[in-house]
């Protein structure tokens, strides 16, 4: 049991990753590890893309970046706001540069696929870690519109990011950031 809460505390979100590339053959493992996520009525609605070619993260990076951008202007009171200058550099990829992205998707038509999503990538991020590989969830990728690099990277039309996940080695682990209390608003005995 004590192997478990370790790796409760030894997950970080690594934005900071070696060249070196992760065998597909892991992911795979990997994958396959996040698909005992629990779901609702155990539906199993998520579905993986794996990039691991560099042109295409850094494709997927621009294209994210162009979209918030856009938002941005149309809703300057975002909360993405804190995110503008960043976004507008050139050479900050969204994707850290990391040697592997992997989508978690779900359909739009089931409405527990995001929170089910959500499970599987949870348990996508614990595996990794547990196999000395970090991860991001980077929110800021999900941003992709243009239909062709849909149609290209595989999304079908009835699919929607839920989880935009890197994966690689970590050239560094941060120490852990401080956590609040938890809030607890009722107990009813």
């Amino acid at each position: 049991m004590a192997e478990f809460f370790d790796l409760l505390k030894k997950r970080r979100s690594i934005r900071d990753f070696d060249e070196k590339q992760v065998p597909l053959k892991l992911i795979r493992k990997i994958i396959k590890d996040s698909c005992l996520a629990p779901s609702a009525g155990n539906g199993q609605p998520w579905r993986f893309i794996i990039v691991k070619n560099k042109q295409w993260i850094q494709r997927l990076s621009d294209e994210s970046k162009k979209n918030f951008l856009s938002y941005l202007q149309q809703n300057p009171d975002t909360p993405i706001k804190q995110y503008e200058a960043a976004l507008r550099n050139k050479e900050f990829n969204v994707f850290y540069n990391a040697p592997c992205l992997v989508y978690i998707l779900g359909p739009h038509n089931i409405e527990s696929a995001y929170v089910d999503c959500t499970l599987a990538a949870c348990y996508f991020m614990f595996c990794a870690a547990a196999m000395g590989l970090g991860t991001c969830w980077v929110g800021l990728g999900s941003n992709i519109r243009d239909p062709e690099i849909l149609r290209a990277i595989g999304i079908p039309d009835d699919h929607r990011i839920v989880a935009p996940i890197v994966v690689g080695h970590p050239k560094t682990i941060p120490p852990a950031p401080h956590r609040k209390e938890p809030q607890i608003l009722n107990i009813i005995s």
